[in-house]
């Protein structure tokens, strides 16, 4: 059983699948070699490649504890690399996010198949804020997670083909309702559709129609494109 609030899984399916294929483009863009950051100057560095970033928070893989930014006396809300990520406390007091406005948030009862909880906290307030996916900067005893704001990296593009793999990966990562993660996809890229509660069927670019099905608790059973040979299924 999920020991986040109803309000952190709803946003963080809403978000996942978009979160999820921008993570994809910014590990195209961005080589993962070795690295350095000036969080003050607001930089990260690697392979040659310098990106503009603000500090979401970090995981300490011990107490198995997130720490906000903003939390860190290392930092504080009015530091350079933090006060960008603001917004994302303040979405949390209009939403009722708890996670978003406890400064230290215990993940230890966090099993599921991300590698650790602070994934989803990351992946979750880099959906908030939008730009060009996190990074996670590991360090003795845990990672900071960094966030991409940078025009020189590029927005993730509609592409339907990796779709069904994408949806696979948001829905097991937040499972509770994959109808709003597939909605909250295609919102994104401004593709058309219309949801019931068995299916969503989808006008892609370039005129082609999609469909989306779900089995009567919601979950997916398969995909299918007219740009793509055959279904691709989701297990439960």
């Amino acid at each position: 059983m999920s020991g986040f609030s109803p309000a952190f899984e709803r946003l963080g399916a809403a978000l996942a699948a978009v979160v999820l294929q921008q993570q994809e483009t910014l590990a195209e863009f961005l080589p993962r070699e070795d690295w350095s950051a000036d969080l003050t100057a607001r930089t990260y560095s690697s392979g040659g490649v310098t990106v503009r970033v603000s500090l979401l928070g970090s995981y300490a893989a011990r107490e198995r504890t997130w720490l906000w930014g903003w939390a860190n006396p290392q930092f504080g809300d009015a530091h350079p690399a933090v006060t960008p990520t603001l917004v994302i406390r303040t979405v949390g007091e209009r939403l009722g996010i708890t996670e978003f406005t406890t400064p230290e948030v215990d993940l230890s009862w966090y099993e599921g198949p991300a590698g650790h909880g602070g994934e989803l906290m990351a992946m979750a307030a880099g959906g908030v804020l939008g730009g060009a996916g996190y990074i996670g900067a590991g360090y003795d005893g845990g990672s900071a997670y960094l966030h991409v704001d940078d025009p020189q990296a590029p927005p993730a593009q509609w592409d339907p083909i990796p779709l069904p793999r994408i949806l696979a990966s948001a829905t097991s990562l937040f499972p509770h309702e994959p109808r709003l993660t597939l909605a909250g996809f295609l919102s994104r890229h401004r593709v058309p559709y219309r949801q019931t509660d068995l299916q969503t069927e989808a006008l892609l670019p370039g005129g082609a129609t999609a469909r989306a099905r779900f089995d009567g608790l919601g979950r997916f059973v398969d995909w299918h494109s007219e740009l793509m040979a055959a279904h691709s299924s989701f297990g439960p």
